[in-house]
């Protein structure tokens, strides 16, 4: 019966999109008190009830520009599906200082609207608080607030057909993703942020205690467990950059983890940890050898509840993030370099650990903070399986135009061979192949195994070369090794078959 009620009532809020939340006040009181640190500075904070609709945050922007033309310009990258401009906000304080180039967006999921909101505070903040005047003068900040404006409009997590933007960072089919991929890859930055919400009450908190579970953490930190994402730069994430907002939050008694999820496995709930999928952006940003995070906030489906104090967690957030690169800058930029330089082997699958655990959660029926023992399946703490020796470059045959472009959408440098040209290759044979019926995201998945082939081969001019010698060289590897999850061929981006050989090669000396 309790499970059936908790299910009931999760659905019956999950289906409201208005203010209504499914959070009893008194969890509220006890736990999430809304914050008076936060003031009404931005067009949802000074309205009862909505959101920031798009002509209000356009004149938001245009009257931050106007009166802080020298510290913010207004740029517009591109349109949505819908034809709404899609604005990014540059901001730096002109000067002969060296500068790290930092990146934030909000929004990309149309139901988080604290992630964008929280950006439109920053932006206040930074240009009319002098508590932070002086971060301008060591930072270039590139930010998109509304990064799904067709999805924020309607209060939908996805794009206006149907793709979630986080799960498109590689395959890059939305024209979202293109155009915020695009910006992302232009401006080159050394930190990316990408703030969202998470949903505190799920279908599967229902199977826990008597009446089911809420989540405790006002802020949750996602960063790659990716195995091709740097050693130094994974640990310079986790010990600097995460472990200094840590301290802020305890030191404002925020709740925070590392972030957590709910999955199936043989019919047991178990809880994510972590991530390596380069679908998202967390793991995308940092495979081009950027210190990334992707910062989940509780707020999905609690419509207003708690509003402002959901944006103070990540208020504080972004500007430990902001402090901490410029304290740090010289020591970040070198990091990336030696990044940059590595030669290790590419790891193209990898296991997760798993073991039993302990978390907080609220529990529903005594609105009391408990323990839950579970079971975790850590990305954090992976294990490769499939490695490979690092390639020197990858050779694309002249026709494949569509692979070329995504790979210049992510950054890559590319270059076509001027001379015909025999070389000794590793090629790809389709050994295995099953192709998923059932389209995720708009796509047939296909899974592969594949045998490589050593080979002298003669490739003609205006063949793709694509060097591993430069700063992204780990996002190349995580979409043209076939196995590897977030591959354009695992994605169906290229389609393949049993027996095929690929249009992928491989050079290792």
């Amino acid at each position: 019966m309790k499970s059936i009620l908790s299910t009931f009532m999760f659905f019956l809020s999950a289906t409201i999109l208005g203010q209504i939340s499914p959070q009893s006040k008194e969890i509220t009181n006890n736990f999430f008190p809304d914050s008076e640190a936060i003031q009404n500075t931005t067009p949802a904070l000074q309205k009862k009830r909505g959101y920031t609709d798009y002509e209000e945050l356009c004149s938001f922007l245009n009257e931050l520009v106007a009166k802080h033309p020298q510290k913010i310009s207004l740029t517009f990258i591109g349109e949505s599906q819908k034809g709404k401009k899609i604005p990014m906000l540059l901001l730096t304080h002109p000067n002969q200082k060296e500068k790290i180039k930092v990146w934030m967006q909000g929004g990309l999921h149309g139901n988080e609207s604290a992630s964008t909101e929280t950006m439109l505070y920053l932006l206040d903040r930074l240009l009319n608080d002098q508590s932070y005047a002086d971060i301008l003068d060591h930072v270039n900040l590139a930010m998109v607030p509304m990064a799904n404006i067709d999805g924020y409009l309607k209060h939908n997590r996805y794009a206006a057909n149907g793709l979630d933007l986080n799960r498109d960072q590689t395959k890059l089919m939305a024209p979202e993703s293109v155009i915020l991929k695009q910006a992302f890859s232009d401006f080159n930055p050394e930190v990316g942020l990408d703030f969202h919400e998470y949903r505190p009450y799920r279908k599967d908190f229902t199977k826990f205690s008597d009446f089911g579970i809420t989540a405790l953490y006002d802020a949750m930190f996602l960063y790659s467990g990716n195995l091709n994402v740097p050693e130094n730069l994974r640990k310079l994430t986790d010990t600097l950059f995460v472990e200094n907002a840590r301290k802020v939050l305890d030191k404002n008694s925020f709740k925070h983890h590392s972030y957590i999820s709910t999955g199936k496995f043989k019919g047991e709930i178990h809880f994510n940890q972590g991530s390596s999928n380069s679908r998202s952006s967390a793991t995308s940003y940092a495979l081009t050898n950027t210190i990334s995070s992707l910062i989940e906030i509780r707020g999905v489906g609690l419509g207003k509840t708690s509003f402002k104090r959901r944006m103070h967690a990540a208020f504080l957030i972004a500007i430990s993030y902001l402090e901490t690169a410029v304290k740090h800058k010289e020591h970040i930029k070198n990091e990336i370099k030696i990044a940059s330089q590595q030669k290790n082997d590419v790891v193209v699958t990898s296991a997760k650990a798993i073991y039993r655990d302990i978390i907080e959660v609220i529990d529903i029926d005594t609105s009391k903070k408990i323990e839950l023992e579970v079971t975790i399946r850590d990305a954090l703490k992976a294990s490769p399986k499939i490695v490979r020796k690092r390639p020197s470059a990858y050779l694309i045959d002249a026709d494949q135009k569509g692979l070329i472009e995504k790979l210049k959408i992510l950054g890559v440098a590319v270059e076509k061979l001027t001379s015909d040209q025999e070389m000794d290759i590793e090629l790809f044979l389709v050994e295995d192949y099953d192709r998923n019926g059932q389209k995720y995201e708009k796509m047939n998945l296909q899974t592969v195994r594949v045998n490589l082939i050593e080979k002298k081969k003669t490739f003609p001019k205006g063949t793709y070369r694509v060097s591993m010698d430069q700063r992204r060289s780990n996002i190349i590897a995580e979409v043209l090794e076939p196995e590897a999850p977030n591959s354009f061929v695992s994605f169906g981006v290229l389609e393949t078959s049993k027996g095929a050989m690929l249009p992928i090669y491989r050079i290792l000396n």
